[in-house]
């Protein structure tokens, strides 16, 4: 008989694949405990409700991320000279992929399950990061605001959602860009550079001066 943390385990990477493929709403516990061969009873001992498997899937790359990143901006921001909001977006790139370790392909997977929460408009999970991760998001927004000092507070909130939105459509999207780039520009990029290559236009965006009407 499997232990409870393989049970554990077995639900946790069923739901994942399946939120990833399916979303959310459309990931019923009946077709997780399925993929997962485990009977409801077994989610509901582990976390008691679907919300809270939710936060569970993504706690596993968040555990990882969040703190990684904000090492990362802490480094660059307490530099002599002020970071950019390139070297700052570009400071998460290793924590992106560290992700990898979580599960081959965790980096795309993890941002998947990220817009997957945006698109759906799953405010629990705003909750969640803001209340367990906060701490780690305030790092960012602030390396972020000090490197933009002219975008008033409401304007950024704005721009970092764009941010956001930009990066999870870029990777969801990522092999199918990668076929067309290879097949009419021949160029193979993998994870790494398409990162390096939306970040420049992610900063631009971020620091264009508001405009006044």
């Amino acid at each position: 008989m499997a232990s409870r943390t393989d049970t554990k385990t077995r639900i946790l990477d069923a739901a994942e694949k399946l939120f990833a493929e399916r979303g959310f709403s459309e990931t019923s516990l009946r077709l997780i405990t399925s993929k997962a061969e485990v009977n409801l009873a077994s989610v509901n001992y582990h976390f008691g409700s679907k919300k809270e498997l939710i936060r569970a899937v993504l706690a596993r790359y968040l555990d990882v991320f969040m703190p990684s990143a904000a090492i990362e901006i802490k480094r660059i921001h307490h530099a002599p000279e002020d970071a950019s909001l390139n070297e700052i977006f570009s400071a998460l790139i290793k924590p992106l992929l560290e992700l990898n370790k979580v599960r081959n392909g965790g980096t795309i997977i993890f941002l998947q399950l990220l817009g997957r929460g945006y698109i759906e408009s799953q405010g629990h999970l705003r909750w969640f990061i803001t209340t367990h991760y906060g701490e780690h998001l305030a790092t960012f927004v602030q390396a972020v605001s000090a490197s933009a000092p002219h975008i008033p507070a409401a304007e950024m909130f704005w721009r970092l959602h764009f941010t956001l939105g930009t990066i999870v459509f870029t990777m969801a999207s990522a092999d199918a860009l990668n076929e067309i780039a290879a097949a009419e520009y021949g160029e193979h990029n993998n994870i790494e550079a398409i990162l390096r290559k939306v970040i420049p236009y992610m900063a631009a965006g971020v620091a264009v001066p508001v405009l006044t009407n």
